[in-house]
């Protein structure tokens, strides 16, 4: 599972000029299932989505407080688009997002499992599959301006350290030899 999370003064979610969900001060999460997403993917991204720290403490340390410690509200807006792959062309290919029903009932249980895990009063949603119009105004956010992060429930690996402008030892240098053509 994928979601980008921005924070937000507030935020909304219209279709067809009819306000659905709207919230003040909290987290607009767009949020995306991939097509070996489970249970175990959709709990993590909510616990994730309701403990990142977002937000600076009284004191001004940055980021200290979660969307829970300020007591701010989270719209959550699904996102399949979030997944494309764009590595062959400049078509994207969107295989890696979990298709039809899976998605649907993978996102309402996320959606579901917030809620669980926050008040279900403050947790907002928009419209699966739905074209919705999102509005976010960050303008009364005065402290740190705009932040907007990724997480996944399964990032891809980053190799640990790298060797790149390392120098190699080499056992045994007689075992090598150069070609003759550059012994010259």
């Amino acid at each position: 599972m994928k979601a980008i999370l921005q924070r937000v003064a507030s935020a909304s979610v219209t279709i067809d000029t009819q306000l659905i969900s709207s919230i003040g001060k909290g987290v607009l999460v767009f949020a995306a299932v991939a097509a070996d997403d489970t249970l175990k993917e959709v709990e993590s991204m909510a616990a994730k989505v309701l403990k990142m720290k977002m937000w600076p403490d009284e004191a001004g340390g940055t980021w200290k407080r979660s969307v829970q410690d300020i007591k701010g509200e989270v719209l959550c807006v699904s996102q399949f688009t979030l997944l494309a792959s764009t590595k062959k062309g400049s078509k994207p290919d969107f295989h890696g997002a979990a298709g039809g029903e899976k998605a649907r009932e993978l996102y309402d249980q996320f959606v579901t499992k917030v809620q669980e895990l926050y008040e279900r009063e403050k947790v907002k949603n928009g419209v699966f599959q739905a074209m919705m119009q999102v509005k976010r105004d960050n303008a009364n956010d005065y402290v740190c301006g705009q932040v907007t992060l990724e997480i996944q429930t399964n990032p891809a690996k980053v190799p640990e350290k790298s060797n790149v402008g390392t120098e190699t030892k080499v056992e045994n240098k007689s075992d090598y030899q150069l070609p003759p053509e550059l012994m010259e």
